[in-house]
């Protein structure tokens, strides 16, 4: 299914309500996409527990079984088989491989597919997919050796991939960004000689975690863990993945406790990998009631339940650079917690928000006044004056996920009913997402 594809659904917003129970996240995205990709290229049988069934890790699923890798059907609380191939068992597909409308599958199997030599690819996806940058992925990777083409001088798919032997290098990413640092480790684990990439900042460190489960040769160092060094030569062996709830899933249900009256939610088995958790940071700095239940560790993966009460008076925060890779996807419903916090709210060092699946910092500045917000857009981020009145009215997610949801959350605070077109958006991460709220909603 894909949001550009299908029909556009409009939904009805009521005003008022509080969030009230215990709930369940879906699996988090991150670690979906990356259980399918290692399991493919590990040998045996790979069972993922707990896979997110939306569009992206579907999108994923359907590239990987047009290169021969036998996957089990994706549905919900069903475990998941995947059916390794090895690292030299991808078979070149008749086909287009299509990515949908997931940024992270075009990235990463573009590192997956640069050291099949002999074997040619075309990759493209939907209408928003064939807009977001690519290069950032193939020029690091043509470091290595890799062939890739596509418009825009190798910048937007489709993209064209002509399998080469890779070779190891030294590689600074000039983004913090965990889908570029994939991409580059699976294209390592093929290539001759080691590989070194080093982050300016230390983004997810989910790859890395699974890769070294699966018994790749991966070390980390340098400061705060920004160097990860791949030697080749290890067999990937199946792995039994459990993927905890997804904390980017887990934030509208934070944020829309913390600022609802009322509301006093427990979500429960939420992955709280220390590369994902700048939301709890925010939340903190704005003085919420929340607290971590239970605190475990699962396949290597650190996680807990997070109970959060509404709690009033919430201070204004401040979001910069540093902290961009450890809440990007969280930046939407943080700037609507900005509008009824105390003060001024700054958000800086966000520009990879307008090269996700909709510009988030224009979208959420654009529906945020629509609504009687009172928000200044910066080239990098958002400045956001706490304390306006918000009004419902007629909004758009503009096709992106995270921005459908953020948006529901500020309908639930504004004075008056409002409206939301392309409401169904919410399906490529969280295909539940409407169903929860109205159990939640007292």
């Amino acid at each position: 299914m894909n949001i550009n594809s299908q029909k556009q659904i409009t939904r009805d917003l009521k005003s008022g309500g509080r969030l009230v129970g215990n709930v369940q996240v879906p699996g988090d995205k991150s670690i979906s996409h990356r259980a399918l990709l290692f399991g493919a290229i590990a040998e045996g049988v790979t069972t993922i527990e707990g896979l997110l069934p939306a569009e992206d890790p579907i999108s994923t699923a359907s590239c990987l079984r047009a290169m021969g890798v036998e996957i089990s059907n994706i549905e919900k609380n069903k475990r998941v088989e995947v059916h390794g191939v090895g690292l030299y068992g991808l078979k070149e597909p008749e086909e287009i491989l299509n990515c949908g409308n997931s940024g992270t599958t075009m990235r990463l199997i573009l590192g997956l597919l640069a050291g099949q030599p002999g074997h040619h690819f075309v990759l493209t996806g939907d209408s928003s997919l064939r807009r977001r940058p690519m290069k950032r992925v193939g020029q690091p990777l043509k470091l290595m050796g890799a062939q890739i083409n596509g418009r825009s001088n190798g910048d937007l798919a489709p993209l064209s991939v002509a399998g080469q032997k890779l070779h190891g290098a030294v590689i600074g990413t000039p983004v913090a960004s965990a889908q570029v640092k994939s991409a580059i480790l699976l294209a390592a684990l093929r290539a001759e000689g080691s590989t070194t990439v080093i982050e300016p900042a230390h983004s997810r460190d989910h790859s890395e975690r699974m890769l070294k489960a699966f018994g790749a040769q991966i070390e980390i160092g340098g400061e705060m863990g920004r160097h990860i060094n791949v030697r080749p030569g290890s067999t990937l062996r199946c792995q039994q993945v459990v993927v905890p709830g997804d904390i980017s899933s887990a934030a509208f249900w934070l944020v829309g406790a913390s600022l609802i009256p009322g509301s006093e939610i427990t979500i429960e088995n939420v992955g709280l990998n220390p590369t994902r958790t700048g939301i709890l940071e925010v939340l903190k700095q704005m003085d919420a009631q929340i607290e971590i239940l239970n605190p475990r560790d699962v396949a290597g993966e650190p996680v807990g339940d997070i109970h959060v009460k509404h709690k009033s008076l919430l201070r204004a925060f401040t979001i910069n650079e540093e902290m961009i890779p450890r809440l990007v996807d969280e930046v939407p419903v943080l700037a609507v917690a900005g509008c009824f916090c105390q003060g001024e709210s700054k958000i800086t060092g966000a520009a990879e928000l307008r090269v996700k699946e909709t510009d988030r910092l224009a979208v959420m500045a654009k529906q945020l006044r629509a609504m009687g917000g009172n928000i200044i857009e910066k080239p990098d981020g958002l400045i956001i004056q706490g304390g306006h009145e918000l009004h419902g009215t007629t909004l758009d997610s503009e096709t992106d996920h995270r921005v459908a949801m953020s948006l529901a959350i500020a309908s639930m605070l504004a004075k008056g009913n409002s409206s939301l077109k392309n409401s169904n958006a919410s399906e490529v991460s969280y295909p539940d997402f409407w169903t929860d709220l109205e159990k939640l909603r007292n």
